[in-house]
């Protein structure tokens, strides 16, 4: 059954959206950004959200996607936001770009707390999965990038304790999962992986995104876990993994619409998305955890991600695969703003 996730972020709330922009809050700081699925007519005034936005995207008229932004007088160029789930707690330093992003995807959090939690669950010998993994929570981060005089943000967890329940199997030996992670971005998956104790390979073509995922990886105290940073073409990188003989029990990717490599290699979403998963499914190991594929192009159904799925992974693994639409709630209406899709293959039943 389809659904869409609509993941809850602290640090984060749509406030308003219509007339094809979007008004966000990260952490203490409002955004004003195009947005083309935002097709219906604003609930709050232009006046209102003049006030609300500290910083405002005016798009060049001669691109699509770059322009440049109207800052406010409080607003800095850097700043940070924290997510916590579970024993999870990320913090990730967000930045205003000449393409509208601030450096991460929230809508993406549905993800983070999916692969925690399975990353977890093997890490600890399924004590996760079942609810008998104990430990204290870790103290919260102090802010390090907010302005002076400005509180530090933190969220509560939850900590699992006690007993494995009668009837239940005893957890199996701990295993660090190896996780590979295409068009791996800022490093949000990356981090959440490196947090659940997996081993994890981040790969993106852009150098400048490797060292904002490094710098995340940092800010979230997890600079000394076993993470590669990896700058290539992310399709020539598998194919050397390939002829290397490396396995991944899980793989994530967040292909985009439109993109070139390092050395001017083309990526178009629909032309090479198929080709590329058949190369990406030859480096699971023999008895992989997960399987995700990520679409920010509303123009890529959930149903054509698992169809491919279904037909690559699922031929190959048997398991189970689950496609829905992402999606984040908007304050004042109560509904949710498309924001593309997710497919998960998991080898045990959800």
């Amino acid at each position: 059954m389809q659904e869409q996730l609509t993941p809850a972020f602290g640090d984060y709330e749509l406030i308003d959206t219509g007339d094809f922009e979007k008004l966000e809050r990260f952490g203490r700081y409002v955004t004003r950004r195009p947005e083309p699925q935002a097709i219906w007519r604003r609930t709050l005034s232009e006046e209102e959200w003049r006030r609300a936005a500290d910083a405002s995207f005016l798009r060049d008229t001669r691109s699509e996607e770059r322009g440049e932004w109207r800052l406010g007088p409080e607003m800095p160029s850097r700043w940070t936001v924290d997510y916590a789930y579970k024993g999870m707690r990320l913090r990730m330093r967000l930045g205003l770009t000449s393409f509208k992003h601030v450096g991460i995807f929230p809508e993406q959090a549905a993800n983070w707390n999916f692969i925690y939690d399975n990353c977890r669950a093997l890490a600890s010998g399924g004590a996760a999965a079942m609810g008998i993994a104990g430990g204290k929570a870790p103290d919260a981060m102090p802010d390090t990038t907010a302005p002076a005089g400005a509180p530090a943000t933190t969220a509560s967890e939850g900590v699992l304790s006690g007993a494995a329940p009668k009837g239940r199997t005893a957890p199996r030996k701990p295993v660090t999962p190896r996780v590979l992670n295409l068009f791996a971005y800022t490093g949000g998956a990356t981090i959440a992986c490196a947090a659940a104790g997996a081993s994890v390979c981040h790969v993106d073509a852009a150098k400048g995104m490797v060292l904002w995922a490094k710098e995340n990886a940092k800010v979230s105290g997890l600079e000394d876990r076993p993470i590669r940073w990896i700058v290539d073409d992310c399709a020539k990188f598998v194919e050397r993994e390939i002829r290397r003989g490396k396995t991944y029990d899980a793989i994530i990717m967040d292909p985009p619409s439109y993109g070139r490599g390092p050395s001017g290699e083309v990526w178009k979403l629909e032309e090479n998305l198929y080709p590329f998963v058949e190369l990406v499914s030859r480096v699971l190991s023999d008895d992989p955890l997960f399987f995700i594929i990520n679409s920010y192009t509303t123009g890529l159904a959930p149903s054509v991600m698992r169809y491919l799925t279904e037909t690559i992974v699922s031929k190959k693994y048997g398991g189970y695969t689950r496609s829905d639409e992402l999606g984040l709630p908007v304050r004042d209406t109560g509904l949710a703003l498309p924001c593309g899709a997710t497919c998960r293959w998991t080898k045990e039943k959800p």
